[in-house]
């Protein structure tokens, strides 16, 4: 058993939270930083767990990598080595990002198959799809994928769903590769046009980052950078749904509003009135919230990183909310530790019908992964009693801070350690 919260309900939340940089972009800007000899400086980089274990990825492929508080230098060498072993790789997903770069600085990579969230399947078929188009062979084999080619060749790749993944890797290997490639229905997150800004500012040639066709002209090298990590949309925009369901009044800042336009449109729907401005925004929520539907989609869709934030919202709501998850089947498995708490919400397929109640009842409940956890303790806010939340340790590999800021706002929250 791990470390676990215990999380007491009633309090209203009040104040201003600030939000560090995005953990679904440092992760991937980390892993940029092998396409160019030299020292590559991220600054607004996320104190969370994730941070030193893409470190670990990166300083087993030989580079030097260091970290002083919200800065990370990471110093890429001359010739990288190509294997990322399994002990760095299985502990989260995001370590299958260095697979583009390996191949566009040695021709060749090794990547073990990664670990991470249990949220339902994400096959590599499209990253593996994208590489042989560029002319590499790639397969699975001994629990790893295994790719290597004698050259690049910049290549017209059509991806079959808008991967985040499969985008960021084959936009990696392609910036160093001969000639032209597009990626058609590619991903469009703010967190892919972060990779893309920082791509150009080493010297990469891209056009049409936050479109759905990105254009990559291939260049014979790139230099190191230094750049700041855009804020992180999902955590600010837990703090704003913690403000629906607690009826409180909660400003963020660190984050841009148009990264979050929908969500913020439907925390609107719900009755709360939402104010925007430059670096962030406001919700202020008088009344319980009425019910609203929700689906899950690709940016600028909702995010399906918010979709146990939604079920926890519609579960104290005035009505009835149907909830949709379009991208990971198996992301509902937190509506069974919902249900822990009195929550009345049934399954079916990817649909959530949840019927809202005017309060939750405590119990113990368990994270299986970074947003059910973040989910379960605003659930925790708004029950009687205290509620137990486990396995917080997923997390605290997403939010930053998340006791001390949730206190800040007014919540009443202990960390007990194992």
């Amino acid at each position: 058993m791990g470390d676990r919260f215990l999380v007491t309900g009633g309090a209203r939340l009040s104040g201003e939270v600030s939000v560090g940089g995005a953990k679904n972009s440092v992760l991937k800007l980390m892993a940029a930083a092998l396409l160019a000899e030299g020292t590559t400086i991220l600054t607004n980089a996320p104190e969370i767990a994730d941070v030193p274990l893409m470190a670990d990825v990166l300083r087993g492929l030989g580079a030097v990598v260091t970290q002083h508080g919200d800065t990370v230098e990471i110093e890429s060498p001359a010739e990288p080595k190509f294997h990322a072993d399994f002990d760095a790789v299985k502990q989260f997903r995001a370590s299958v990002c260095v697979l583009g770069p390996l191949m566009a600085r040695c021709r060749r990579a090794v990547v073990a198959l990664p670990g991470g969230d249990a949220i339902g399947s994400r096959p590599l078929d499209m990253h593996q799809a994208g590489l042989r188009a560029l002319g590499a062979q790639s397969s699975i084999e001994h629990g790893c994928v295994v790719a290597e080619a004698d050259a690049l060749i910049g290549a017209p790749v059509a991806l079959e769903f808008p991967s985040v993944g499969a985008t960021e890797n084959i936009l990696m290997a392609a910036v160093l590769a001969e000639g032209v490639t597009t990626i058609d229905n590619a991903a469009r997150e703010p967190e892919i046009v972060d990779l893309c800004v920082m791509l150009q500012q080493m010297g990469a040639r891209i056009e049409g980052a936050g479109t759905s066709t990105l254009t990559i002209t291939g260049v014979d090298r790139l230099s190191p950078t230094t750049h700041r990590v855009i804020g992180d949309r999902i955590v600010g925009a837990t703090w704003g749904i913690a403000a629906v369901m607690t009826r409180g009044d909660v400003t963020v800042r660190g984050v841009a509003p148009e990264h979050l336009q929908l969500v913020l449109n439907k925390l609107g729907d719900t009755g709360a009135v939402v104010d925007r401005f430059e670096d962030g925004f406001r919700v202020r929520q008088e009344a319980r919230p009425a019910a609203v539907n929700v689906s899950t989609l690709p940016f600028p869709g909702f995010p399906t990183d918010l979709q146990p934030m939604a079920i926890g919202m519609a579960a104290i709501a005035e009505g009835m909310s149907v909830i949709t998850e379009n991208v990971f089947e198996a992301r509902f498995r937190f509506v069974e530790e919902m249900v822990r708490l009195g929550a009345d919400a049934r399954t079916d397929g990817h649909h959530a019908v949840v019927r809202g109640i005017e309060r939750l009842s405590s119990a113990p409940v368990w994270s299986s992964d970074i947003r059910a956890g973040a989910g379960l303790v605003l659930a925790g806010l708004v029950a009687d009693g205290v509620t137990e939340v486990h396995d917080v340790e997923h997390i605290d590999r997403g939010y930053p801070r998340f006791v001390e800021n949730l206190r800040r706002l007014g919540g009443e929250i202990e960390r007990v350690e194992h």
